[in-house]
């Protein structure tokens, strides 16, 4: 068994028979009374987020992760198909587990999947994709980069926000985190 002093970011902890991964700690010293380590958990399946206290060196059980990168293949009604890159086995992920991630995702694009007991608990996108714009409203002539924002459909039909000059069939870098626009990427 491990303690509090082993909690990182990104570690499962199993607290009463349920999965709970380390959005955030920190280890705290007060001036007075002994140590403790303030967390913030979210619940691997239902996407709860709690804030939970616990005594320095306090025991607890980390749940077993393995994260391997996989391949993303094709969407398969509401589940996602991915292979190992390892081994070239497919898994079947759900869209639940998928969430958010699947704005970003497009065949053939490498993520990174946590697996627990040959369940996929979440998936780690890059920080960043590069995405083309599919649709957009055209720019006007005097558009500059400070004037504004425009909504633009990316070839996965997620929706986001770019500057006024951004046109359609331009291929830009998403943030995958916030799905916020970070820059067009020029062909070189």
């Amino acid at each position: 068994m491990a303690t509090t002093n082993d909690i990182k970011n990104g570690s499962v902890l199993n607290l009463d028979g349920q999965l709970w991964a380390v959005v955030e700690f920190q280890h705290v010293k007060p001036g007075k009374g002994g140590a403790f380590v303030r967390t913030k958990l979210k619940n691997v399946r239902s996407g709860k987020v709690v804030d939970k206290t616990f005594n320095a060196g306090t025991k607890i059980d980390f749940a077993t992760v393995d994260r391997r990168d996989y391949t993303f293949l094709y969407e398969d009604g509401a589940d996602y198909v991915f292979m190992d890159q390892a081994d070239f086995d497919q898994v079947t992920v759900p869209g639940v587990v998928v969430g958010d991630a699947a704005n970003f995702l497009l065949s053939n694009q490498l993520v990174s999947i946590a697996m627990h007991e040959g369940e996929a608990l979440y998936i780690d996108l890059p920080a960043s994709v590069t995405l083309e714009i599919t649709y957009t409203e055209p720019g006007l002539q005097g558009d500059r980069s400070t004037g504004g924002t425009k909504p633009a459909t990316l070839e996965t039909g997620f929706e986001i926000q770019v500057p006024l000059f951004v046109e359609q069939g331009t291929t830009v870098k998403v943030d995958t985190r916030t799905g916020d626009y970070l820059g067009r990427v020029t062909d070189e």
